[in-house]
């Protein structure tokens, strides 16, 4: 089954958030990116229930460096309040990811077709991703383009080991684990010679609950259309 893609990604300014620094209203991003923000720039690639995207490993390509900005969010209350944001400045990243079926949707077991996604899946990478591609928040704007994973010069390539302690992992959605709760995964990542392999979602030891959860997982006309979906009433 032909199911990995590698890409490069990379952009003026990312923000991987790290969930302490949001207790005030400010936000500081860790120093590599998370599991969940490299997850979402494969949902942007392409992505359909049919399947889910595992990230393998990423590899960090330039120098890590940040960027302070004043900002002015919007209060939930109305109006804006002053704050100050930590990016990460100038960054680019290789990405080697795999999508593996989904069998929490029985219903589209029949989309389940070796090579067809991976051909969209591919495709997709050449053309930029399917839709807008950033870098953990929407205004960190980022470009995506094929690659082979390893080629090239990185900044860290012989930098050796750097831990970078407690980190935010990614959420447990129910469409994806089969028990109706959400919850969040964190992992202590470890960089290798500038690479970073992941561990999978199961794998992680430290989750906490954040609430009950039923799925409302989205149906497709096209794959009804298709005759591909059992049953969509």
């Amino acid at each position: 089954m032909k199911n990995r893609i590698t890409f490069n990604v990379r952009g003026r300014f990312a923000l991987f958030t790290d969930p302490l620094t949001r207790v005030g209203g400010e936000k500081c991003s860790y120093h590599v990116p998370t599991y969940e923000a490299l997850k979402g720039i494969t949902h942007s690639i392409f992505w359909k229930p049919t399947f889910t995207w595992y990230i393998d490993k990423v590899r960090i390509m330039k120098q890590i460096r940040t960027q302070s900005k004043g900002v002015k969010p919007i209060n939930m209350s109305g109006g804006n309040s002053l704050s100050i944001y930590t990016y990460l400045h100038d960054v680019e990243y290789q990405v080697q990811a795999h999508f593996e079926w989904n069998t929490y949707r029985d219903d589209l077991k029949n989309d389940r077709i070796d090579g067809k996604h991976f051909s969209i899946a591919k495709r997709m990478v050449e053309r930029g991703g399917r839709r807008d591609v950033f870098l953990g928040t929407r205004e960190c704007q980022a470009y995506v383009e094929p690659c082979t994973f390893g080629e090239g010069e990185g900044l860290y390539d012989n930098a050796g080991e750097l831990a970078f302690g407690l980190m935010f992992h990614g959420f447990d959605y129910p469409d994806e684990t089969g028990v109706n709760e959400l919850h969040t995964r964190f992992w202590s990542p470890v960089m290798r010679d500038g690479i970073i392999e992941f561990i999978r979602p199961e794998a992680c030891t430290i989750r906490n609950y954040v609430r009950d959860m039923i799925p409302n997982p989205p149906r497709s006309s096209g794959l009804s259309e298709e005759g591909l979906l059992e049953d969509l009433s």
